[in-house]
C-alpha cells in the first residue's frame, strides 16, 4: 500500500516538531517522494546523521510500505 505525503509528514513533525517539511511527488504513485526537512535538531550533525534522524521517524516504513524518497535536510539556525 502507497504511503501519502501526508502520512509522511506526520511521522516527521512527530519526531522533529519545529521542523519545516516540503513533500513533493516524484511520481504519481504514492511510492515516490521527494523531502525537504529543516529543523534545530540537525544542528552539528553530519548530512548522513540527519538522514537516519529522518529514516529513523519513519519507524521502518522505508523500503517497505515507502518505497523510495529523496531527502534532503538541513539544521535550522
Amino acid at each position: 500500500m502507497p504511503m501519502h505525503a501526508a502520512d509522511i509528514e506526520k511521522l516527521i513533525r512527530d519526531a522533529f516538531p519545529d521542523a519545516e517539511v516540503t513533500m513533493t511527488a516524484l511520481a504519481d504513485d504514492n511510492d515516490h517522494w521527494s523531502a525537504m526537512v529543516t529543523s534545530a535538531a540537525f544542528k552539528g550533525k553530519s548530512r548522513v546523521q540527519q538522514h537516519q534522524m529522518v529514516y529513523a521517524a519513519l519507524q521502518g516504513r522505508m523500503g517497505g510500505v515507502l518505497h523510495a524518497l529523496s531527502l534532503q535536510t538541513a539544521a535550522k539556525d
